[in-house]
């Protein structure tokens, strides 16, 4: 078992290259605090090298896309926490738990064995890894692009939105390294350890929100509310309470979101007039490795041609929060037009938004 990440090419897939992926994952979640998933996938990472059989394992085993890219170690860990959730697998609470002492290997196999079929169709899609708390980040960095003088009026778009969670990014309350936005106390609240200068402090306004997901979840919908839990990691109890948070404040007014692929949704988007004195603006966190390289492609030039037709009436604006797997830090990096286009790092953030290293 490698303690360590290991830097491998996150497209990299072949024999060999599906273990590596469940090291890394363990490594990931080590250095994130997530002890309990760490051993959830370290177990399953010590099945597979031993050659356990069954249909789950096999198929695993045989992945014919890249793991790493795919988050294939944590969309069958995913499907583990589940049957503990929902009480299908009780004897998972020892590890669920954190207790010492425990054949994790065993415990894992067992849940596996005895729930394979229920397992199975979370090997069909990418996690879903909604978390409120990376509005911190869009927020931090709409602050910044107002500096900049572009507008302070931000119309938001975001790709891969999941639940829309953070598409209710205005209905939050922000502490921002001593700089506070948002109504007061706001349906959920913020505070991530700051490191670095504050912010800049400037009044803005998010006009609207809009998103896309290849597979939208309903946080209405009991089962697809589960899904999203299971893919929170146990070990931070408050990323539990913001889901129940959202799911309450989702059914006040739903997000607006649409099935649609990144790139459609983008090009769509981008066509549509925008209103004069408003800042149009992609943002995404924790998605772009999600998304297709053509999809990728496809969006990277059509916000490109949108900013060539940019002005100071209408500027547009990029904004990711997303992985440096080279570093094995987060990086939340905007890009804006008229200005360039050019990418600025504006400092390194928690993946799951509980701190921010603010770095212009």
């Amino acid at each position: 078992m490698a303690d360590e990440y290991q830097f491998i090419d996150i497209n990299a897939s072949g024999p060999g290259i599906v273990v590596a992926a469940f090291d890394n994952q363990v490594a990931y979640c080590r250095k994130a605090g997530a002890t309990v998933t760490a051993r959830v996938v370290a177990a399953l990472r010590d099945l597979l090298e031993r050659g356990e059989g069954g249909k789950l394992f096999d198929t695993v085993r045989a992945w014919p896309g890249a793991p790493l890219a795919d988050a294939l170690p944590l969309r069958v860990s995913g499907g583990i926490h589940s049957l503990y959730l929902k009480g299908s697998a009780p004897a998972l609470g020892a590890i669920y738990r954190d207790e010492p002492g425990v054949d994790d290997t065993a415990l894992v196999a067992a849940a596996v064995h005895a729930h394979e079929a229920e397992l199975m169709p979370w090997l069909d899609g990418p996690p879903q890894t909604n978390e409120a708390g990376r509005s911190s980040g869009f927020i931090a960095a709409m602050l910044w692009l107002a500096e900049q003088g572009l507008s302070p009026r931000f119309q938001c778009l975001e790709i891969g939105s999941s639940a829309g969670i953070n598409l209710m990014l205005a209905r939050y309350r922000y502490e921002l390294g001593g700089v506070s936005v948002g109504p007061e106390p706001g349906a959920m609240r913020f505070e991530p350890r700051w490191k670095g200068n504050p912010p800049p402090d400037r009044a803005i306004e998010i006009v609207s929100t809009r998103g896309c997901d290849v597979a939208p979840v309903d946080l209405a919908d009991p089962a697809q509310a589960l899904r999203l839990k299971a893919f929170i990691w146990p070990e931070h109890a408050e990323r539990f309470e913001r889901m129940e948070a959202a799911i309450a404040e989702a059914a006040k007014q739903r997000p607006d979101l649409v099935h649609m692929n990144a790139a459609d949704f983008m090009e769509a988007e981008l066509a549509r007039p925008q209103e004069a004195g408003t800042t149009r603006l992609l943002m995404h966190s924790i998605v772009w490795q999600y998304v297709p390289a053509d999809q990728q492609e496809r969006i990277t030039a059509a916000m490109e041609a949108a900013g060539a037709r940019a002005t100071a009436e209408r500027p547009l604006a990029w904004i990711a929060l997303e992985a440096n797997r080279m570093l094995h830090l987060h990086e939340l990096v905007v890009r804006y037009w008229p200005g360039g286009g050019e990418p600025v790092m504006l400092g390194r953030a928690h993946p799951h938004g509980m701190m921010i290293d603010w770095q212009v």
